[in-house]
C-alpha cells in the first residue's frame, strides 16, 4: 500500500489516502471524491463499509451468513482486481440515490487467458444483487461498464468498426441479461414474459461471448414493473478507480496522456507489431498510426449497444443542418471521415497545460476538436471533453467556426496568461479565449485583438462573479 496526498476538487484541503502501489494518482483522487468527510481515508477501510452492510443485509434477507460473507467478498475480490467499482452512492450511503457498480469491461481480458467471459457474467450478476441489498426500496439501480475502447485496444480492433460495435453490442446485452436474471430471483412473477430486446449479434471477436449473451437473454422472464438497471451513465470518480483511460462506451479522446501514450495507443500499438518509435517515425512522414475514432462513431456505437440496454442518453438532434459550399444548407449531418488530416497543438495557458487537436474534412474545413487538459481536476477534464464534443457536434450540423469565435474569444475567467508554446497566441484571457485565438489563425487566418490588458490566473474573474464585481456573503463559488 501506498499513500499520497490527494483532493479532488481544487477548493478541498487535501487529503491523505491510502492504497494499492500500482493504483496511480487519479485513483488517489477519485477515492477522496467518493467517501465523505475531510480526513485521511483508506481504500480497505472505506470499503469496508458497504461491503459489511451488504454481508448484513444479505443475512437479513435470509441467505445466511455464510452467504453474506460470500457475497462480500467477491465484491471485494472485484474491486482489489479493479473489475468493478461501486458508484458515489454506495460510497456515501445514499439511501435516496441510485445504488449502482461499473464493470470495468477491459478488466476481465487477459493477454494469455482471453476474455473472461463467465467471470462478467457472474460479476453481473453480482453487484446487481448487491446493489438491491444495499438499497433494497430503491427506484432504480445504475450498472453500467467503462473501458470499452480500452478493451478494443488490447483486441486490436478499430473503434468505428462493425467487429467494435458487434464485441458493444454483445457486452451489453450479457450485462443485461444478467442483470435482469439477478434481480428478478428464482420465481418469476406469474405474469413474467420473455425478453422484448432484440437478440445479440450471432457472433463477435471475443470466443463464446455471443453464445453467452444469447444465453442470457433466452434464460430472462421480465416481470412488469421490473427495475430499470442497465445503461450508459455519465463517467465519474467511479471509472478512475477503475483505472479505465475511458468512460462508458466512448472513445479515447487522444493516445497521449501527460505526455506519454496511453495504455491503450501502446495496446494498439502491440496488437499490429509497431514500436513507439516506428510510430512516430509513421507520424513524421505524414502517417496515422494511430487514428482517433470521431464523434460520428461514437454515435455508431451508441446505436449498436443502445437496443440492450435499459437506458441510454439520447443522440442530440435539432441542430442547424451543414452549409454546403454553395452557401445553402445541406440535408442533415456531415460526418467527418474516419481517417482525416488534423493539427495537434500543445500549449500552456497561465502556467496550465493545455492540448487542442482538430479534425479536418478533405476540403480542409474544420469538422472537429478536442480538447484535453492534464493537469485539472476529472469535473474540469470532463467538461472541456464535453464542451469540445459540443463544438464538434455543431461543426458537423453547419454552426460555422465564425459564430464560435464571436462567442467564445475574449471569454475572462482562470487560468489565464501568458501563453507558451503556440507562436500564434501570445497570452489569452481564457483557456477557451486561447483555443478559438487558435484556431481563428489556423482556419480563418485572422488574428484577433489582444485583450486589453494582460489577465492573470489570480485576476481574472470567476465565470459566476456578480455583475459588480462583489460577492454575497456567505455564498460560496465553486470552480
Amino acid at each position: 500500500m501506498r499513500q499520497v496526498a490527494a483532493r479532488a476538487d481544487p477548493e478541498q484541503a487535501r487529503r491523505m489516502v491510502t492504497l494499492p502501489v500500482s493504483w496511480d494518482d487519479r485513483a488517489a483522487e477519485a477515492l477522496a471524491a467518493l467517501v465523505p468527510g475531510e480526513g485521511p481515508v483508506s481504500l480497505a477501510a472505506a470499503s469496508c463499509v458497504w461491503l459489511t452492510l451488504v454481508a448484513a443485509r444479505a443475512r437479513q434477507a435470509g441467505l445466511g451468513k455464510l452467504a453474506g460473507a460470500d457475497i462480500a467478498g467477491q465484491l471485494h475480490d472485484l474491486l482489489c482486481r479493479r473489475r468493478a467499482a461501486p458508484n458515489a452512492a454506495v460510497w456515501a450511503s445514499e439511501q435516496a440515490s441510485a445504488p449502482g457498480f461499473r464493470l470495468n469491461a477491459a478488466g476481465f481480458h487477459d493477454a494469455s487467458g482471453g476474455y473472461d467471459v463467465s467471470g462478467f457474467a457472474s460479476a453481473a450478476g453480482l453487484v446487481a444483487r448487491a446493489s438491491l441489498l444495499l438499497a433494497p426500496n430503491a427506484a432504480r439501480i445504475e450498472i453500467g461498464l467503462a473501458g470499452l475502447d480500452d478493451l478494443l485496444a488490447c483486441l486490436g480492433i478499430a473503434y468505428e468498426s462493425r467487429a467494435a460495435r458487434e464485441v458493444g453490442a454483445c457486452l451489453a446485452a450479457l450485462l443485461r441479461g444478467c442483470v435482469d436474471q439477478a434481480l428478478e430471483g428464482d420465481q418469476p412473477d406469474l405474469l413474467a414474459t420473455p425478453a422484448d430486446w432484440p437478440a445479440p449479434p450471432r457472433s463477435c471477436a471475443i470466443p463464446d461471448l455471443a453464445e453467452a449473451a444469447a444465453s442470457a437473454r433466452a434464460a430472462i422472464r421480465s416481470a412488469p414493473g421490473a427495475l430499470q438497471a442497465t445503461g450508459i451513465f455519465p463517467a465519474g470518480p467511479a471509472e478512475a478507480l477503475l483505472g479505465v483511460e475511458t468512460g462508458g462506451i466512448a472513445p479515447a479522446f487522444s493516445p497521449v496522456r501527460d505526455s506519454h501514450l496511453t495504455r491503450a495507443a501502446q495496446d494498439r500499438l502491440a496488437a499490429v507489431a509497431m514500436s513507439p518509435e516506428a510510430a512516430l517515425a509513421a507520424v513524421l512522414v505524414g502517417g496515422t498510426p494511430l487514428p482517433m475514432a470521431g464523434l460520428q462513431g461514437h454515435l455508431a456505437m451508441r446505436d449498436a449497444v443502445a437496443p440492450y440496454l435499459h437506458s441510454v442518453a439520447e443522440i442530440a438532434a435539432g441542430l442547424p443542418a451543414p452549409v454546403a459550399a454553395g452557401g445553402t444548407a445541406g440535408p442533415g449531418h456531415r460526418a467527418l471521415p474516419a481517417r482525416h488530416a488534423g493539427v495537434t497543438q500543445r500549449a500552456i495557458v497561465g502556467g496550465h497545460r493545455v492540448f487542442l487537436r482538430t479534425g479536418e474534412y478533405a476540403d480542409g474545413r474544420l469538422g472537429e476538436i478536442t480538447l484535453t487538459l492534464p493537469r485539472e481536476s476529472a469535473a474540469v477534464r470532463g467538461l472541456a471533453e464535453c464542451f469540445a464534443q459540443a463544438v464538434s457536434l455543431g461543426l458537423q450540423h453547419g454552426v460555422r467556426l465564425e459564430e464560435f469565435v464571436e462567442a467564445f474569444a475574449l471569454t475572462r475567467f482562470g487560468p489565464a496568461g501568458a501563453v507558451e508554446g503556440d507562436p500564434e497566441v501570445e497570452r489569452a484571457s481564457s483557456v477557451l479565449d486561447y483555443v478559438f485565438r487558435s484556431l481563428a489563425v489556423t482556419y480563418l487566418h485572422r488574428r484577433l485583438p489582444e485583450p486589453e490588458r494582460e489577465v492573470t490566473a489570480e485576476q481574472a474573474p470567476l465565470p459566476l462573479d456578480l455583475p459588480d464585481g462583489g460577492r454575497r456573503r456567505g455564498l460560496r463559488l465553486v470552480a
